[in-house]
C-alpha cells in the first residue's frame, strides 16, 4: 500500500483501541488517503459495512450492553417497555406491539439504549463520525457483514432480513442482559428505513446477543483505519466538499441550523 507509515509513536496512541482486529498502518492524511486505504482493503464485489468512531478507546458494543453491571443492563433493557407506551402516543402510526424490530430501530434513533449498533454502508459517512471531536484520535472499521452471519450460520451466509428472519431478529430482541461467553454472537441485520436520517446515513445494524461485543477478536473480515487527530478538521473539510456534512446527514431543521451558524464562524453567530 503506497503513503506514509504511520510512526511508531502513533502507532502507539492507537493501542488503547478495546477491538481486536487487524489495523492499516498508512497515515491517512486526506480524503484520497481514505479511500485508497480503502481500496486495498475492499477487494471482490462483497458487500462491506463501515462504523467511525470520533474516540479510539470506544468498543464495538451496543449502548444497552456496555454497562458493567449486570442491573445496570437490565435497567437499561427495560427501558424499551415504558418507551413503547409513550411513544405510541406520540407517533403518527406506531409499529404493531409485536414488531420489535421496528421498536428497536425508533428506540435507537432517539437515544434509547438498545442492543443494536449502528453500521453505514457508505465509507464516507463512518468518515465523518470518525472525525468528530479532534481532541482524539478515531478510527474507521470495516465489516464484511456476510462473514459475520457465516459465523453464526454457516449453511446461510446473508445479512438477515426484518420479514424473513423476523422469528430470529425478535428472539435476540427478547435477550436478557445476561453475558453468556459461547453465546449467540452479533448478527449483521438490514433494518427497516423508518426515518429519513436512517436513509440519508445508508445507516444498518449489528444485533447483539448474549455475546456482548465485537471486540475480542471473532470476526475474521473486521479492519480498522486508523484516523489522527490532527488529520480530522484537512479530512471534514474535504468532505463538506463532496457534500458529507451534518446538514446532509441529518436532515433535521435543528441540524441544518446548527451547520448554517458553524460555516458563518463564530463572529457572526453571537
Amino acid at each position: 500500500m503506497n503513503g506514509k507509515a504511520l510512526s511508531a509513536t502513533e502507532l502507539r496512541r492507537f493501542a488503547k483501541c478495546p477491538v481486536v482486529c487487524p489495523r492499516v498502518s498508512v497515515r491517512i492524511e486526506s480524503l484520497a488517503d481514505f479511500l485508497a486505504a480503502i481500496s486495498n482493503t475492499v477487494t471482490g464485489s462483497d458487500r462491506f459495512w463501515f462504523r467511525g468512531h470520533h474516540d479510539v478507546s470506544f468498543s464495538l458494543t451496543p449502548s444497552a450492553l456496555r454497562y458493567p453491571e449486570l442491573s445496570d443492563r437490565t435497567k437499561a433493557l427495560d427501558l424499551m417497555a415504558d418507551f413503547k407506551r409513550i411513544a405510541a402516543i406520540k407517533l403518527q402510526r406506531p409499529p404493531a406491539p409485536n414488531q420489535e424490530l421496528e421498536w428497536a430501530l425508533i428506540a435507537q434513533h432517539h437515544g434509547l439504549p438498545t442492543r443494536l449498533l449502528d453500521w453505514t454502508e457508505s465509507a464516507t459517512t463512518a468518515l465523518y463520525f470518525a472525525c468528530l471531536q479532534d481532541a482524539t484520535d478515531g478510527i474507521v472499521f470495516i465489516l464484511n457483514p456476510v462473514d459475520l452471519n457465516r459465523l453464526t450460520d454457516p449453511k446461510k451466509p446473508r445479512v438477515l432480513d426484518p420479514q424473513h428472519d423476523s422469528d430470529l431478529i425478535s428472539g435476540y430482541l427478547k435477550m436478557s442482559g445476561q453475558e453468556r461467553p459461547n453465546g449467540r454472537l452479533p448478527v449483521a441485520i438490514n433494518p427497516v428505513w423508518n426515518s429519513e436520517r436512517l436513509m440519508m446515513q445508508k445507516g444498518v445494524f449489528t444485533l447483539h446477543g448474549n455475546r456482548f461485543s465485537l471486540d475480542k477478536g471473532n470476526v475474521p473480515s473486521l479492519v480498522g483505519i486508523p484516523i489522527l487527530r490532527q488529520a480530522k478538521q484537512q479530512l471534514l473539510s474535504e468532505l463538506e466538499r463532496i457534500g458529507v456534512d451534518e446538514m446532509t446527514l441529518f436532515p433535521e431543521l435543528e441540524h441544518s441550523c446548527i451547520h448554517l451558524r458553524r460555516r458563518a464562524g463564530p463572529e457572526d453567530c453571537k
